[in-house]
């Protein structure tokens, strides 16, 4: 079996994947660049009164018809309302069927505290929309065990009718940040909405998210705050039903400057990846506090479908946060918040 049919057997494996493990959310390497995504109660926990983040993940690069995700996020920090409002958009488009998932949602979150204690609670309330390409799936008739996929062959199987699905979709999370410490878990498809194409019920799993992270100064008698390094440790845990996933590694923070490493698990907690990450603040200047963050991170595949068939995966993200003109919210704050640790 040469390369192409290998890769071409792959494709349509990972098309068949995507209907088989619907009911598995992705996740991004960059979580920390995806902030409404990871838990509700980040909504509007920085230094600043806007913060936008946009973030683009390319899974098995390598493969013609792989599996890609968008998140975007807008919040606005609202200390007299006690916390924050957001909006949420998310896209998926997965495997040879093009199973895409659109899901806009709104976010808020309330948090109490001082200045060395912060405590938020979110909620998020979306709708989602699923479709699929039926008329380009590949069936086992359109495959050559020699050749792989028999080019311009029509299937004899029949087609489901819908390939269109609205459900409304809900999810609630809180937040600790003690000093150094924060820790946080949040709860997606708390309504388990029933996303099935057909008319036998297929109920998307409670998905559970639980990050925590440690912040240690390497640096003492720093004349500014940004002259302080950090290495900044983090856990991150998902389940699903029965999918489980961990990450575990840390950051190296100095100045405008972010690098990471990080090591995940899937499944039943076999290896699946390592990742290497780069993170760019660009700060601004004068009382707007504008802030523009660029990341891009790699994983390289570690488990049984191997780098070589995939070459990886890769992630893009941007973020902006900034003050408003005249803005009552200006170095008013000079406590913690969840963005101190990324």
């Amino acid at each position: 079996m040469n390369k192409r049919t290998r890769k071409s057997i792959l494709s349509l494996l990972l098309g068949i994947g995507s209907l088989q493990g619907m009911a598995q959310d992705h996740i991004y390497s960059q979580f920390f660049n995806a902030p409404l995504y990871l838990n509700p109660a980040l909504t509007g926990q920085f230094e600043g009164d806007i913060r936008v983040n946009m973030i683009y993940r390319n899974q098995f690069s390598g493969m013609s018809q792989g599996l890609n995700y968008l998140s975007a996020s807008a919040d606005i920090n609202i200390p007299s309302f006690g916390g924050g409002v957001g909006l949420l958009f998310n896209r998926s488009s997965e495997g040879t069927a093009y199973l895409v998932k659109n899901n806009l949602a709104a976010t808020y979150s309330y948090s109490v505290g001082s200045d060395d204690f912060v405590t938020s609670f979110g909620i998020q309330a979306g709708v989602t929309n699923r479709t699929i390409s039926w008329n380009k799936l590949v069936f086992s008739d359109q495959i050559d065990p020699r050749l792989g996929v028999i080019p311009g062959s029509t299937s004899a199987a029949d087609m489901p009718d819908i390939s269109n699905k609205y459900f409304f979709d809900a999810g609630a999370g809180i937040n600790i940040v003690a000093r150094s410490f924060m820790i946080g878990a949040s709860f997606y498809h708390i309504n388990k909405p029933n996303e099935s194409f057909s008319g036998a019920e297929a109920k998307l799993p409670l998905r559970t998210t639980i990050n925590t992270s440690y912040r240690i100064p390497l640096t003492s008698n720093a004349a500014y705050k940004n002259d302080v390094a950090y290495l900044i440790p983090s856990v991150v845990y998902y389940q699903q039903d029965k999918m489980r996933s961990a990450s575990v590694g840390a950051q190296l923070k100095y100045r405008n400057l972010n690098t990471g490493i990080w090591y995940r698990t899937a499944g039943q907690g076999s290896p699946d990846a390592v990742v290497v990450s780069l993170i760019f603040d660009i700060l601004g200047g004068g009382r707007t506090g504008d802030k523009w963050r660029l990341g891009l991170s790699h994983d390289a595949t570690v488990s049984k479908i191997n780098y070589t068939n995939t070459s990886g995966t890769t992630e893009a993200s941007v973020g902006y946060q900034t003050y408003l003109r005249n803005s009552e919210n200006y170095d008013k704050f000079n406590g913690i918040r969840c963005y101190d640790f990324y």
